[in-house]
């Protein structure tokens, strides 16, 4: 199950050429017997992924839960201690619920400054490791930080387009696969 954002939500490009589709497509070529579950909601914060997650848990029951959130939290500028205990917060239900978590690590435009940057980038890795948790540091590496950059962004410069998708999945493949086969 994935809990997240606009980014997980297929915000501005056509429905099933998210990551969450492409996975359930991975997920059947790789003969792994699993169902993606997007619950992700454009312009979700931590705090609202926090409150809807027992109901998505007692839902759905997951093996393994995808908390992609945070970002809107950071372009909203809200408490960055807030943030870090809503994503604890969550890691922890779902683990209570039996499930195994993956953060999906983000970073900030420079414009937020060095110091909040730097706060809000450390908040995932430090997460994860207070909950042994797996991590993908950049849930947007190879998206949002290679040179041409924009060719792979909606014309918000926020969302990504349905190009940057796959590389998306990429990233996460690696740490969801290693869950899945616990």
């Amino acid at each position: 199950m994935v809990v997240g954002d606009s980014l997980s939500a297929e915000y501005g490009i056509a429905r099933g050429t998210g990551w969450v589709a492409l996975l359930e497509k991975k997920l059947a070529a790789e003969k792994i017997v699993a169902k993606a579950v997007n619950a992700s909601i454009s312009g979700d914060t931590t705090a609202g992924g926090r409150a809807r997650l027992p109901a998505l848990l007692k839902t759905h029951q997951p093996a393994v839960v995808v908390i992609e959130l945070g970002s809107n939290d950071a372009l909203r500028g809200l408490s960055l201690d807030m943030t870090e205990s809503n994503l604890s917060a969550m890691t922890q239900a779902a683990q209570k619920a039996g499930a195994k978590v993956l953060l999906a690590g983000m970073q900030m435009p420079p414009n937020y400054g060095a110091d909040y940057g730097k706060r809000f980038l450390e908040l995932y890795p430090k997460v994860a490791k207070a909950n042994n948790a797996a991590l993908v540091p950049f849930f947007l590496e190879g998206v949002a930080d290679r040179p041409n950059a924009l060719e792979l962004f909606q014309p918000d410069r926020i969302h990504p387009t349905a190009a940057a998708h796959p590389i998306i999945l990429g990233n996460l493949w690696p740490e969801l696969q290693k869950l899945l086969k616990k």
